[in-house]
């Protein structure tokens, strides 16, 4: 018959207790404390959060400032000709401008006959080839608010957005 091989004794048990049934009273403890400690983060840190996002929509609000868009009127032009290509080719262009506010829409309203010059001396230079592409549409925007913007300095618009923009 063989024995059964002793067990190592526990710490509790070297002491002469008996150990708790379920687990030892300081785990209970450390448990409890680290639940504790999370709930009280977790809602600590959903307090704080929902403050810096109230601030921060507060600020936005504040900062927000209240744009303006000029139409600029619908302009038909003819593009120059490609090598080789008789026929000529058109542009139809119907833009808005966007500005700040309606106060710098003001000072550039009497200004709008210099923008007009700018974009039909500008575009047609161009050629149905310059046009080719998501590039092309993105070079044009590009120039044409570089141009507004020197012909209404010192006011400033911020984009030129195309309305209608079609090549014939």
């Amino acid at each position: 018959m063989a024995k059964k091989p002793k067990k190592a004794p526990d710490a509790e048990e070297r002491d002469g207790e008996a150990p708790a049934p379920g687990g030892s009273k300081k785990k209970l403890v450390i448990a409890a404390a680290a639940a504790v400690l999370l709930i009280g983060g977790g809602a600590g840190g959903f307090f704080v959060m929902k403050g810096r996002s109230a601030q921060a929509e507060k600020q936005a609000a504040e900062v927000k400032p209240p744009i303006a868009f000029m139409d600029v009127r619908e302009m038909v032009m003819n593009l120059s000709s490609d090598v080789g290509q008789p026929q000529s080719r058109f542009i139809k262009l119907k833009v808005a401008l966007e500005v700040k506010d309606a106060k710098v829409a003001g000072e550039i309203q009497p200004l709008m006959p210099r923008i007009e010059d700018a974009f039909q001396v500008y575009i047609r230079e161009l050629r149905p080839a310059d046009f080719e592409g998501s590039m092309g549409t993105y070079r044009l925007r590009e120039e044409l608010l570089r141009r507004v913007n020197v012909a209404v300095y010192p006011a400033k618009v911020e984009a030129v957005l195309f309305k209608d923009f079609v090549i014939q």
